[in-house]
């Protein structure tokens, strides 16, 4: 009854303005896009259907979201209030308060009426017929919120009949526009009076200024009262985004360019999900991270307990005034008691005897583990900033390209810029990839320490798709320069394959890198084909597995011999990639060439 997909269909005429972040061009052709029917793994952003493609400019994305503008809401908004009015036969205006009330829903405004009218007029505020007053004869009327006499031409009254002066009524609702967007849903001035001032009677009197502000509170209130559409995060952009639930995945591209995730409307973090994104940048800018730095570098003064950097050769350390505490940096004893029967000066050994006896043990250890943790959490971090920079160089180099280079390419190479795409397709896969790989070391981060077997999958796994990008991004980057700053050649011809074939190998292995970690690398939880093997192995020739069953022969193992084991991984030979064995034996996982 309360579903909100009915709101479509109540809907006419309404526009799909998809928007493909790859291919600006075809905005035209959006209508066009495939349907939610189609496979869930496009949600990407690309077709996977076929791997071999070696034109990304022919894959046409899934889409699940509309991009709109002002113009789009607006249009969105006329036609759910003539919707309504059509349908319960009452005024625009009306329709107008209807629909802010529950949230412009047509399919509840609906659904709610015809269950209870009387109910519905009453929670809203709208009279079924406006009042009759005798004072409408008179010539003068006072006013009861200022208690001045004027004209009845100068009096206004909403459709319950409560008459008030014009200025009295004008700085009612500057007031209560001033004071935000429950100005949409303003009622009587009358303090007994709960019935609804409609938006003709607001902008009626009010100033252009407070007119501005209220019509922007009613477009504004379509986007933020509407579970089904958002404003675009990006800073400056006007754009809203209608997202269609339960088809792909959350991430989207508004027209302003900006990628961005529906759930929690950081930037687009695929694959890691929303709550790891939330924890990595709280830790960012967390004074948790100022904390551990202090106890991996710092010591407390042992009588003002205030932290202490050690900023100079010797041990010998004086505290700030007014604690001015001299005492030795290792061992933290007072510097009076250090001399020759303590070592000397400046090579004090009275931490390690100390140490041996469990003085120092706690506090060591607590300082150990700060450390661990502050220099693990800084090689993610500069790894992911690091991927942020290369990101956005990548995308300057991309405006650059498609702005300025691909003309002077054209020009230089004797080539049409219909065919020089599989360029600029080249930088927009270095974009998106390095995007996931910014995001593949917050998810490393948090990958449990105990989990031996998914970390090593995965850092083998991010390292291969950082070789592979690295590749891709030199091809485009260097290679590239080479025919925009010589002369017409034929090897031009043999750059275009290999720039299009590391984007399709590239982009397959990125696809297939996202789909392992958005499963959390469940096919590394599941190793059946491993453990069986393992077993076999060190059952040294038996025969027999778990439960009586005979499994894995005995005559590959051999007993306990190495040299008889088959190998854990094997090079494909079309796209180099390493596959293991326990996940693909005779088929390469990235591109699906057959091992020979």
């Amino acid at each position: 009854m309360e579903s909100e997909d009915e709101m479509q269909d109540a809907w006419a005429g309404t526009s799909d303005g998809e928007f493909d972040y790859k291919n600006e061009e075809e905005d035209e052709d959006t209508d066009n896009l495939a349907s939610d029917d189609e496979n869930d793994e496009s949600d990407y952003g690309f077709d996977y259907s076929n791997a071999d493609d070696m034109n990304p400019s022919s894959r046409i994305p899934q889409t699940n979201f509309t991009v709109l503008s002002e113009k789009d809401i607006r249009q969105r908004q006329d036609e759910a209030v003539s919707t309504i009015t059509n349908f319960l036969s009452i005024s625009p205006v009306d329709a107008g308060v209807l629909l802010r009330h529950f949230k412009w829903s047509v399919s509840k405004v609906n659904d709610e009426w015809f269950a209870d009218e009387d109910r519905v007029r009453e929670s809203v505020g709208l009279l079924e017929k406006p009042a009759t007053s005798k004072r409408q004869s008179q010539r003068e009327m006072t006013c009861e919120i200022c208690f001045e006499n004027h004209p009845f031409e100068k009096m206004r009254a909403p459709r319950c009949g409560h008459y008030f002066c014009e200025t009295c009524w004008t700085g009612y609702i500057h007031t209560a526009i001033n004071d935000g967007p429950g100005c949409l849903t303003l009622r009587c001035a009358d303090p007994s009076c709960g019935s609804a001032i409609g938006e003709d009677m607001v902008l009626g009197l009010v100033s252009a200024e407070d007119q501005q502000k209220y019509t922007r509170y009613l477009l504004r209130s379509y986007v933020e009262d509407n579970r089904k559409v958002k404003w675009c995060p990006a800073p400056g952009c006007e754009y809203a985004v209608e997202f269609q639930p339960g088809v792909g995945s959350y991430d989207l591209v508004c027209k302003c360019g900006f990628n961005f995730c529906w759930n929690c409307r950081e930037e687009a973090h695929r694959p890691v999900d929303c709550e790891t994104v939330n924890k990595w940048i709280l830790k960012n800018c967390a004074e948790s991270e100022n904390m551990n730095w202090i106890l991996a570098n710092s010591k407390p003064c042992p009588k003002c307990k205030r932290p202490i950097e050690k900023n100079q050769g010797c041990m010998h350390i004086t505290c700030t005034p007014p604690c001015k505490f001299e005492f030795c940096w290792l061992c933290l004893g007072a510097w009076t008691d250090h001399g020759e029967r303590t070592g000397g000066f400046y090579a004090c050994n009275r931490y390690e005897t100390a140490k041996q006896e469990g003085v120092y043990d706690e506090a060591e250890r607590r300082r150990e583990m700060a450390k661990n943790s502050l220099e693990r959490y800084t090689h993610y971090y500069e790894r992911w900033a690091t991927n942020e920079s290369s990101r956005a160089k990548a995308l300057a180099d991309l405006q650059q390209m498609q702005l300025v280079q691909i003309e002077k390419l054209s020009d230089k190479q004797c080539q049409p810029v219909s065919q020089l795409k599989f360029v600029t397709d080249a930088w927009l896969q270095i974009v998106e990839c390095r995007r996931v790989l910014k995001w593949t070391y917050a998810y490393g981060y948090y990958l449990p320490e105990n989990e031996q077997t998914k970390r090593q999958f995965f850092e083998y796994s991010q390292g291969e798709a950082e070789a592979g990008l690295e590749r891709l991004h030199q091809c485009a980057e260097k290679d590239l320069m080479t025919f925009l700053e010589g002369e017409p050649t034929t090897s031009f011809n043999d750059f275009r394959t290999k720039l299009a074939g590391l984007t399709s190998v590239t982009r397959t292995y990125f696809e297939n890198l996202v789909r392992a970690l958005e499963s959390n690398l469940s096919d590394v939880d599941i190793p059946k084909g491993a453990a069986k093997s393992s077993s076999s192995s060190k059952a040294s020739g038996s025969s027999k597995g778990r439960g009586g069953r005979a499994k894995v022969g005995s005559s590959r193992g051999g007993g306990s011999s190495r040299g008889g084991e088959e190998p854990t991984h094997w090079s494909c030979e079309h796209c180099t990639y390493a596959n293991t064995t326990a996940t693909s034996s005779t088929v390469c996982i990235i591109c699906n060439y057959p091992r020979s």
